[in-house]
């Protein structure tokens, strides 16, 4: 009968639902089934400098720490759970002395039989306790401290997908500054040449002192850009050094952002490969696994448990006689089998709550799927619709810079005011600026894609 109650009421796990999803990501380009998320992040990233410093971080940054130490106590509790199904045993050792009243029955009693008023008891036993798991209790418990352990692990490979990219981002971020500041100082030098230039007419009577506001004013434009970026660097470099577990300082690099190649060739895969990359996707999974376990222990709770008790050792009344063996030998043992009956409803609310939890995990599960498939279609049209932007942009650039060379020309000999050229010097300055902000963008998104595809935790 027991085994028969046991296949009806244990509980059933709910397998991870079916997002029935699509057949490729929406932008994807590539039919490839490889994922770039498989790659590990010393092969996706060719740049020394940045693989050095990834590597700095996953060892010494302190939100990786932590999650290796909750990795650590997750693994403690999972392998004390694989012992739940063996005895408990504990050992006791007593010793005791009581003197009861002359005038109690306890008293009377002692000292008529055993001629003394004080009683003692020397005590030294094994006490051991087993409980059947007929409803799969320990079994589920054991399955939850697994899932546990599996979605810490999980945890730490989020943390360091985040941590990759963070510092991918940051380090293209510093080499744009970079870039940036080198455009700025050369058209601050530019524009004191011109600057110089416009003086040189003032002083000949051949412009108003407009000419020279304008050309200074421009001229300050320039020059705002140069502390500023210097402002950028230094904060870039600094949030740089914290993620690597040191303090802030500079950080060294050789790249420029010209020599940076944008791949937009990347292989996606197939969305259902994702599932087993994504960590937080991953994560998801396995707490469905723990609600499952917990629906079952819940509803274990509700139904009879047998559990077998035995006790044995030493017991005598007088110090003399406590290893008189086996006079002294004493031994117990009892079953029971115990079934709540009226707990003002706690179990069942328990065992409903659970459900919920469980139907709850079922959504989170879905929805992590939904959002990892519409991230890396996010980023795949960002990486697109970039490339696009990028193109035209650099046409643009070109024809400022041959705008600015034809007004140079113009106002050297004459043909062209010098509105002409400031208007030229700040076209130029601009569209480079904007040229090496889309770059940058470019790499970052090839990052996200990177990040929303699972990879970086390898």
């Amino acid at each position: 009968m027991m085994f028969f109650f046991t296949s009806c009421i244990i509980s059933r796990d709910l397998p991870v639902p079916d997002n029935s999803l699509p057949a490729s990501f929406r932008g994807a380009l590539s039919t490839d089934t490889g994922s770039i998320g498989r790659l590990t992040y010393a092969d996706f990233f060719q740049d020394e400098s940045m693989v050095r410093m990834i590597d700095s971080a996953v060892q010494k940054n302190y939100d990786m720490q932590i999650a290796l130490k909750n990795i650590e106590s997750a693994a403690l509790l999972f392998r004390q759970s694989k012992l739940g199904n063996l005895p408990v045993l504990n050992l006791n050792a007593s010793v005791s002395s009581s003197r009861p009243s002359d005038n109690s029955l306890n008293g009377l009693t002692i000292s008529q039989f055993a001629n003394t008023k004080h009683v003692e008891d020397y005590n030294l036993s094994a006490d051991l306790s087993w409980e059947a798991d007929i409803w799969q209790k320990i079994a589920n418990q054991k399955n939850l401290a697994g899932a546990t352990y599996l979605q810490s692990a999980e945890v730490r490979k989020a943390i360091q997908t985040r941590l990759v990219s963070a510092i991918a981002s940051g380090f293209y971020n510093l080499v744009m500054l970079d870039t940036q500041l080198e455009i700025a100082r050369k058209n601050l030098a530019l524009n004191d040449t011109t600057l110089t230039m416009i003086k040189l007419q003032f002083n000949a009577g051949q412009v108003t002192s407009l000419a020279v506001q304008q050309a200074q004013a421009q001229r300050e434009v320039a020059a705002a850009l140069i502390p500023e970026l210097e402002q950028y660097i230094t904060i870039q470099e600094n949030a740089l050094s914290l993620l690597t577990g040191e303090y802030p300082g500079a950080v060294r690099r050789r790249a420029e952002l010209n020599s940076i190649a944008v791949n937009g060739g990347f292989s996606t895969g197939i969305p259902s490969e994702m599932l087993s990359l994504r960590p937080d996707v991953k994560a998801a999974e396995l707490e469905l696994r723990k609600a499952n376990a917990l629906v079952g222990i819940s509803k274990a709770n509700m139904y009879p448990s047998l559990s077998i008790s035995a006790s044995g050792g030493l017991n005598t009344f007088k110090a003399s006689d406590w290893f008189n063996i086996p006079g002294s030998l004493f031994g117990i043992v009892a079953g029971g089998i115990t079934q709540p009956v009226f707990q003002r409803k706690q179990l069942k609310t328990r065992y409903e709550l659970a459900a919920i939890d469980r139907e709850k995990s079922v959504l989170q599960f879905r929805s992590a799927v939904l959002n990892a498939v519409g991230e890396v279609s996010d980023e795949l049209i960002k990486i697109r619709k970039l490339d696009q932007q990028y193109t035209i942009t650099y046409n643009r650039v070109q024809i400022v810079k041959e705008g600015l060379r034809n007004a140079n020309l113009l106002f050297k000999n004459g043909m062209a005011n010098y509105l002409e050229v400031v208007t030229a010097q700040a076209n130029a300055l601009q569209s480079e600026l904007d040229l090496t902000a889309i770059k940058t963008a470019q790499l970052h998104a090839s990052v996200g894609l990177y990040r929303t595809l699972g990879g970086g935790w390898k």
